[in-house]
């Protein structure tokens, strides 16, 4: 039986910057009203990205809404996050973000059954031409696929 997922947040811009090398599922310390407000779908991961510190792995950057129905124990929208990961997922994670360019960005946020999960992605930044090349490429698909669906009328 497949697990109930309900995607909350996705990073889309991300595909377009990044090379995503791998993707790794992390659990994410939040307090009561950020789950709430999660819920709701108050979510950006525009500006995000993971970083280590000591030994722990943080989302730094992520705009949490606050949540609406709270009174005065609201969170802070931007604070940073501690993501939860298995210690040898975590120590994989930071030799590989020790290389040159390699980094860690969220890809989407969303709740596995009753739990925030957020996917983060080990990613490497794409230059300029790769961006061409790649809008150039899913252009080119769209036109042959537009041209197929013509043919077959």
């Amino acid at each position: 039986m497949a697990e109930a997922v309900k995607i909350v947040a996705k990073n889309k811009k991300a595909w377009h910057d990044y090379e995503i090398v791998h993707t790794y599922e992390a659990g994410i310390a939040l307090q009561g009203t950020e789950v709430k407000a999660v819920r709701e779908g108050k979510v950006s991961l525009a500006e995000a990205y993971a970083r280590f510190r000591k030994g722990e792995l943080w989302i730094i950057g992520m705009h949490i809404a606050p949540y609406t129905k709270a009174a005065i124990e609201n969170h802070d929208p931007v604070r940073d996050r501690k993501l939860l990961l298995h210690r040898r997922e975590l120590k994989k994670l930071q030799r590989q973000t020790a290389d040159k360019g390699i980094t860690l960005i969220p890809l989407k946020v969303y709740f596995k059954r009753h739990l925030v999960k957020i996917e983060i992605g080990l990613a490497r930044g794409k230059r300029q031409y790769d961006k061409r090349a790649a809008i150039a490429e899913r252009d080119q698909k769209r036109e042959m696929d537009r041209q197929k669906k013509h043919q077959f009328r």
